[in-house]
């Protein structure tokens, strides 16, 4: 095995990247709190619906996590990426436009699922991107820490857009995310066979 090779403006960019599907994931977690009383007074869900509305979201993530990661390792880690972030995105769209709690639960357990294929990839390509280990330490400490502002500026977010539009907006804000992701991914993300690579171009 050769050296590792220090990362340079294609890694770093690479990161940066990243990190929008990161702090996407977390924020997705905590966006309904503030928006649960306007969703609530136009689709009319029972006590059942709202607890499955806003759980179902992180039920499937966790469910999901290992079976994506594996296939993750078949299909490779920027395509699994590119395809969960397109997923996402649809998604996304979807449960803005809910015209029901029951549909809305759907569209949530759908995110979960893209949402599963997101963290995984992302992790993935950076162990691949940053071979040397104090570099690739930082990286994983920058999509960790962007995971954790995810959650804590979803409250935030999400009642400034059902403040100043309706509550399907929360959901609009993966839209923009993935198509910068599926735009950028081929160019600033490199993706081979094992996350600790050593770099050979």
């Amino acid at each position: 095995m050769g050296r590792p090779v220090r990362a340079g403006w294609r890694e770093w960019t690479g990161l940066a990247l990243l990190a929008l599907p990161t702090m996407l994931l977390g924020l997705d977690v905590t966006a309904l709190y503030l928006v649960v009383p306007s969703l609530a007074a136009d689709l009319d869900p029972s006590a059942t619906e709202t607890l499955w509305i806003m759980d179902a979201y992180g039920f499937l993530i966790a469910g999901f996590l290992i079976t994506m990661g594996s296939w993750g390792d078949r299909v490779g880690r920027r395509r699994m990426l590119m395809i969960g972030m397109a997923a996402f995105g649809a998604a996304s769209v979807f449960a803005a436009f809910a015209p029901s709690a029951p549909w809305l639960i759907v569209a949530r357990a759908l995110l979960g699922v893209a949402g599963a294929t997101l963290m995984p990839s992302t992790l993935s390509l950076i162990g691949t991107m940053f071979t040397d280990v104090r570099q690739r330490a930082l990286a994983i400490g920058v999509w960790a820490t962007m995971f954790a502002l995810g959650m804590a500026a979803g409250p935030v977010a999400g009642g400034a857009l059902v403040a100043g539009f309706w509550w399907g907006a929360a959901f609009l804000i993966a839209v923009p995310v993935a198509v910068l992701v599926l735009a950028a991914a081929r160019h600033c993300c490199r993706s081979t066979g094992t996350p600790a690579a050593v770099r050979t171009r």
